[in-house]
């Protein structure tokens, strides 16, 4: 048995085609089964479908209305979430982007809340595919990519995800061959800067400098366009909702501790304190971007670099929810590639598709054994990044004594 997981001969292309199907299949059946029972745009427990959309679609609407300002207050904007839906009883769902996602808000807004939740996921999730294909091009992968479960889970929250992947992965596939145009993408990023906090990172010790000026150039861009549009009131919001975020929604755990798929969520939801959580957080951050640091500037394989990075933008924030494992597809897809090419090491199939699954039951695990099974999913992928790019770089100085002794 061990052997069998060892190798990774049990994932054979029939065995992976037939999971996909199962897995691609099933969740579509529960959602639309999930949206059969709902009525008036709420499901049977009187939530919303699409959950998290309704912050979205109610912020455009207030933008629409001429009081964006507003949507970053709780309660008028929860106050506007039962409005979209006519129902004292729709829970909260809290906006916490900044300013310049307001325009993508208020162009959704324009649409009946039913189609503007159908455009965003069929906006988006090509936007993804095309990100995966981009980087893994053959049979079955489009396949695979929409197996993913982590598309599951951001179909039933309504949540942009696939934006995230998109732009994550795109960026990445793009960064050689066209590194304006990965800035641009990078850029576009800043709608959910935690994830961005490493990119400059590796940009700049790479000197990649056309990247960095088409990424900086887009965030000033969009931010300037925000400001134009919203006004200085806009930003003054914003940063004054960035307390009641770190405060209610992150500290005090008002989300679920067993949503947030973090180091930081983990600790408090073991009973750790605040300041306890953080320090671990801050150490993990300051570790990855040692490992990053050193990965881009070794001699290791692109793909591992740039699945090195994905990983890493998920682990270094405090706050990644279960839905944002979507980036996480543009990681395995990189180190699928790479194993495509050069071969798979010992527990690599097996890792990755322990990794690939774990969207799925994530929060449930942690819900019930208070186990952070996705940071822990995250980690392990890390680890298996790092070590096969330690391994094939002694490979090659090995193989390489010249290049071994020039260095």
């Amino acid at each position: 048995m061990q052997t069998f997981l060892r190798d990774g001969s049990w994932l054979t292309v029939e065995r992976m085609r037939v999971y996909c199907i199962l897995l691609a299949i099933m969740p579509a059946f529960a959602l639309l089964a999930w949206i059969f029972l709902s009525s008036g745009g709420l499901d049977p427990y009187g939530r919303p479908i699409g959950t998290d959309f309704s912050n979205v679609y109610a912020a455009g609407r207030m933008v629409l209305d001429g009081n964006a300002p507003a949507v970053y207050d709780p309660a008028i904007h929860h106050a506007e979430q039962k409005a979209v839906f006519a129902s004292e009883e729709v829970p909260f769902y809290g906006w916490h982007y900044p300013p310049p996602f307001l325009g993508v808000a208020a162009l959704l807004a324009m649409l009946p809340y039913s189609a503007a939740l159908a455009v965003w996921m069929a906006t988006t999730l090509p936007a993804y595919l095309l990100s995966i294909r981009a980087i893994l091009p053959g049979n079955g992968v489009l396949l695979a990519a929409i197996a993913f479960p982590a598309v599951f889970v951001n179909l039933g929250h309504g949540q942009n995800g696939f934006l995230t992947a998109a732009l994550l992965g795109g960026g990445l596939a793009l960064l050689n061959p066209r590194p304006v145009l990965a800035g641009i993408l990078f850029g576009a990023l800043a709608y959910k800067p935690q994830f961005g906090v490493f990119i400059p990172l590796v940009l700049l010790v790479t000197g990649r400098w056309a990247t960095i000026i088409s990424a900086t150039a887009t965030v000033l861009a969009t931010f300037g366009a925000a400001w134009l549009g919203f006004g200085t009131d806009i930003y003054t919001a914003f940063l004054e909702s960035t307390e009641f975020t770190r405060k209610i929604v992150l500290e005090t755990g008002n989300t679920g501790w067993e949503k947030i798929q973090s180091l930081f969520s983990a600790i408090r939801h073991w009973g750790g304190s605040v300041e306890l959580s953080y320090t671990a957080q801050f150490a993990l951050a300051v570790l990855l971007a040692i490992l990053l640091i050193r990965l881009w500037r070794s001699k290791a394989d692109f793909a591992l670099k740039a699945a090195g990075l994905a990983v890493a933008s998920l682990l270094a924030t405090p706050y990644a929810m279960d839905y944002d494992m979507m980036a996480l597809a543009p990681a395995i897809a990189f180190m699928v590639a790479y194993g495509r090419r050069n071969g798979f090491i010992e527990w690599e199939k097996t890792g990755l598709a322990l990794v690939a699954v774990s969207p799925l039951i994530a929060r449930s695990v942690s819900q019930y054994t208070t186990v952070p099974l996705g940071f822990i999913a995250m980690a392990g992928l890390m680890l298996l990044i790092i070590r096969r790019a330690n391994r094939d770089t002694i490979d090659v100085r090995e193989k390489s004594p010249a290049l071994s002794a020039a260095e």
